[in-house]
């Protein structure tokens, strides 16, 4: 008897302080961000960090060199080459990719396709790379495509441990490297970004080489293409690219200035909290759940250091 009693205040203890910290108030993501500490962010950095210019303002994107190291190297070679520069989005397909690169049709017109310059022609895939002792903020959620996700040095990250290897996830903003059939056919020539709902099919398929930091509006707002896949039909709806530049090759006073929040510290894993808990007036529900492609990473413009 007394073992039963036991057993039904322990239970009722249980779920007491179950109710307890479900009914807990939840910080709003605004007020974490505000409560911040500085070292909770990071600045952008200067050999990682490539600025398009477009007519309409500028995207602002950091490559992933853990992930695709060579892609990475020789995108930073084709921007200082100037490749990019004058090249075009040449393609935005609907709920799916906003693609640019040379709008030169190698097939019909060879001699007129932009020189790589020093850069690679062709490289190895990089799809993936080992799994342990990569640092990573795991994601309590449950995942269809991985086994694990999470974060890692403000990537979102997928992940199967039993196979020992990790990957970057297709998510929106996320920058792949385009390739033909061949998986050593990309080059980081030819970039495309997720304008749309996650295509996760296409993980472990193509060189992820990066993400979006700002100006996704630009590249998701632009005119859709064709019916060949987004592709524009005609060369004057080509939205061209004025300049692509490394953020450490920009005269300091013309640089941006953003920071990048930690995806490291409690204040990331607080931020991550608030998205599986909808709370607030307006939320009658809370799904109690969130996914690697359903959190973004904030960035706001660098604060000063005090003097």
């Amino acid at each position: 008897m007394t073992a039963r009693v036991s057993l039904v205040l322990g239970a009722t203890a249980a779920l007491a302080c179950s109710l307890a910290v479900s009914a807990a108030p939840q910080r709003s993501p605004a007020d974490i961000i505000k409560q911040s500490a500085a070292s909770d962010w990071r600045p952008l950095d200067g050999q990682n960090t490539l600025v398009m210019e477009l007519n309409g303002g500028q995207v602002i994107f950091e490559l992933a060199p853990r992930f695709a190291p060579r892609h990475a190297a020789n995108i930073r070679k084709l921007a200082r080459n100037g490749y990019y520069d004058g090249l075009a989005v040449i393609r935005v397909q609907d709920n799916f990719v906003t693609q640019w690169g040379d709008p030169v049709d190698e097939e019909k017109e060879p001699a007129k396709v932009k020189p790589l310059g020093d850069a690679e022609a062709k490289l190895p895939a990089e799809f993936s790379i080992a799994y342990r002792g990569l640092p990573i903020a795991r994601l309590k959620d449950a995942d269809g495509f991985a086994p694990v996700t999470g974060f890692s040095e403000g990537m979102p990250v997928a992940a199967d441990p039993k196979k020992n290897r990790a990957w970057i996830p297709h998510c929106y903003g996320v920058i792949g490297a385009g390739r033909g059939n061949t998986v050593d056919s990309s080059n980081g020539s030819s970039l495309y970004v997720i304008i749309g709902q996650a295509p996760r099919a296409l993980d472990l398929n193509i060189t992820v080489v990066g993400r979006v930091l700002k100006g996704m509006e630009l590249l998701s707002g632009l005119p859709r293409g064709g019916s060949n896949m987004g592709f524009y039909d005609k060369p004057e709806q080509h939205v061209p690219l004025q300049r692509v530049r490394l953020l450490a090759d920009i005269p300091a006073a013309e640089r941006p200035a953003l920071e990048v929040l930690r995806t490291d510290t409690p204040t990331w894993q607080a931020l991550v909290e608030s998205r599986r808990h909808a709370s607030g007036d307006w939320y009658v529900h809370s799904a109690e759940h969130t996914n690697v492609c359903n959190i973004g990473i904030p960035t706001r413009p660098l604060v000063p250091a005090a003097s």
